[in-house]
């Protein structure tokens, strides 16, 4: 059996284990990632400096481990080749077709790059010299927010720098 075939096959198992255990694979699949991406976050938020934290924020170990559910979700939904991006109508109607699993993927889509922000934050403010507590807030709202963290911060660096300048 060539290698091609192998991997064929073993993708055609994993997909029909999917399919008759659907729902309860999916949710243990999105509640793993879940729980993992709560864990890393409350290391970065509380234990910034910890040797496993830096070594999850040097490096995308994170964002790459929630690709590969990603992907894994992608396939078992169907994939995305009828989706349309073009328009807000395309991504209503994407929403609006959602199952269990395109709606996971479109979840852990944005932990991974939340956390890619959150962790770019921590090492940008640790080269900046700005103490952990300010980036508090801009983390959380990193987290739960996305854009309206990386605002934040941008604004308090925005200030930093008026205020260091006006010295």
């Amino acid at each position: 059996m060539s290698l091609k075939s192998n991997i064929l096959t073993n993708l055609k198992r994993l997909i029909w284990f999917t399919e008759n255990n659907g729902l309860f694979m999916t949710t243990i699949l999105f509640n793993f990632c879940n729980s993992l991406i709560l864990l890393v976050w409350g290391m970065v938020l509380f234990f910034p400096k910890q040797k496993i934290t830096a070594r999850l924020i040097a490096y995308p170990w994170i964002p790459l481990c929630l690709s590969f559910f990603y992907l894994y979700f992608i396939i078992v939904s169907g994939g995305i080749t009828e989706a349309d991006f073009s328009s807000l109508e395309g991504i209503v109607v994407l929403f609006q077709k959602a199952t269990p699993e395109s709606a996971a993927a479109g979840w852990l889509h944005y932990l991974a790059f939340d956390f890619w922000m959150g962790a770019w934050i921590i090492k940008h403010s640790q080269k900046q010299g700005i103490k952990h507590l300010f980036v508090v807030i801009p983390l959380v709202f990193t987290f739960m927010l996305g854009p309206v963290g990386i605002l934040i911060y941008s604004l308090f660096l925005f200030g930093r720098k008026a205020f260091i300048q006006a010295k």
